[in-house]
């Protein structure tokens, strides 16, 4: 059986036959089937029966179907409600707007509205840098989507990718105090989509592009930022990539091993892959090999795709030609942001001592990890429930935070280089350890670090 998750759990509402055993048979049953009980409590006793809700972590929704026919295998059983946490979650979305001004008295609509508005528009309308100053542009950034590349889930669409982009938002207000609003465009189009975000940027104060499938994804991005006054950011590639050479800086200090000399893997080259690997380089990396679903890149083969071609024609110094598990053979570090089970422990084995391994695909990593564990020294998928989460949501937050406090209008790759380098200093050489080379997400030093190495950024390069 898989293991469990909180983003399945489900409250059943369970009719029983009155008996002094009930709720023990009832939690057996749920046990049995696979499930983690979490909470059990009686709602209803009558005579011939009680009411009694079972709250429980399930594997999916099969699984759900699973427990409840479980339950209702005993006799007089009956499930009379099932409550699924995370849906009511969403329920109405998850995120709203507030008020940062009381609206009580006439003297406040007077200032708040009309007339006293005007004067602001009118400031702002001789000089539109004051938006930045007396507008939510200060604090505000679009988080845009088309629904092609979301999560695991791929081509969803706008209105299914609106879930995401939402959680999105909360994240940068709970972790950055940065406010981010959905954006989730009806097109496909890739000069449509940058029309649309230039013409809705005089309201951001930056933009976040999310989910965007490759390669329309590069192009959408190189030309905001060349087009808009304003930070553009592709976390996909970019939070993805800051991560990984945070965790991988923390890692190659345990086993003692420099960036310079070890040699890499990466599989997946889209835009994450290829993102990381460029990052990489500039922090020092000089032996990196990308695979893509036909083997391993290099100055060997032209490839069609200009950022796959970069990739061949920079990278794999050795000419190492062949599948990903030839790649691998004597390598040091694999990092995974491609499909899931494409490799054993087996293959793992066949890496350099004190190997290291990031398998980030999701929900099912490149390795299993236990598997990795045998060999490797160190492991970190993108999932909760294993050691050293290689999460996107140590970046964001803190990089727009510290972007937008800085009144920045670019995004450099020295500047993702340096918010690597803070996310990995948080972690003290006291922490640092084989389970422990990356923040945990509710580590509150992580977006003020990032913001004030941002900030010290850009005030060193306007000196």
């Amino acid at each position: 059986m898989a293991l469990t998750s909180p983003s399945y759990t489900v409250t059943m509402r369970v009719q029983v036959a009155t008996n002094p055993r009930a709720t023990q048979h009832l939690v057996e049953a749920v046990v049995d089937a696979g499930a983690l009980v979490t909470g059990i409590d009686m709602v209803e006793s009558f005579e011939d029966y009680l009411i009694i809700e079972v709250t429980c972590d399930c594997v999916n929704s099969a699984h759900v179907r699973e427990v409840q026919d479980q339950i209702e295998m005993l006799h007089r059983n009956k499930v009379l409600e099932i409550s699924d946490a995370t849906l009511e979650a969403h329920e109405g979305g998850k995120i709203s707007v507030g008020l940062k001004n009381p609206l009580r008295t006439r003297q406040d609509l007077a200032r708040v509205y009309t007339p006293g508005v005007a004067r602001v528009c009118k400031k702002i309308s001789r000089d539109s840098n004051f938006a930045k100053q007396y507008t939510i542009k200060k604090n505000t950034v679009a988080v845009v989507t088309d629904g092609t590349a979301v999560l695991g889930l791929g081509d969803i669409g706008p209105e299914a990718a609106l879930p995401v982009m939402e959680g999105k938002a909360a994240l940068f207000k709970r972790f950055g105090d940065v406010d981010a609003w959905p954006v989730c465009l009806d097109t496909k189009d890739t000069e449509e989509i940058i029309s649309i975000v230039k013409a809705i940027a005089p309201v951001y104060g930056g933009i976040n592009l999310e989910d965007i499938s490759a390669p329309r994804c590069f192009e959408i991005e190189e030309r905001l930022r060349e087009e808009l006054d304003i930070p553009v950011f592709h976390d996909d590639q970019h939070g993805t990539a800051i991560v990984v050479l945070a965790a991988l800086i923390n890692a190659l200090k345990i086993v003692g091993k420099s960036i310079e000399d070890v040699r890499i893997v990466v599989s997946g080259v889209g835009a994450a892959g290829s993102a990381i690997i460029r990052l990489l380089m500039l922090h020092g990396a000089k032996d990196v090999i990308g695979c893509g679903r036909s083997g391993a890149l290099g100055p060997f083969r032209e490839e069609a795709n200009p950022h796959r071609n970069w990739l061949a024609q920079h990278t794999n110094p050795r000419g190492i030609e062949g599948s990903l598990t030839d790649a691998l053979c004597d390598a040091d570090v694999f990092i995974g942001v491609s499909s899931g089970n494409i490799l054993t422990g087996e293959d793992i084995a066949t890496m350099a001592d004190k190997a290291i391994v990031f398998a980030l695909a999701n929900p099912t990593p490149e390795v299993d990890p236990s598997a990795a564990a045998r060999s490797a020294a160190i492991v970190a998928t993108g999932r909760s429930d294993f050691p050293n989460q290689i999460n996107n949501v140590l970046v964001f937050p803190g990089l727009f935070r510290g972007m937008l406090d800085a009144g920045v209008s670019r995004i450099d790759d020295e500047m993702l280089r340096i918010a690597a380098v803070a996310i990995a200093e948080v972690v003290s050489d006291e922490q640092r350890n084989s389970n422990y080379i990356i923040p945990g997400v509710f580590d509150d030093r992580v977006a003020g670090a990032v913001s004030k190495a941002v900030v010290r950024y850009f005030v060193r390069e306007e000196e």
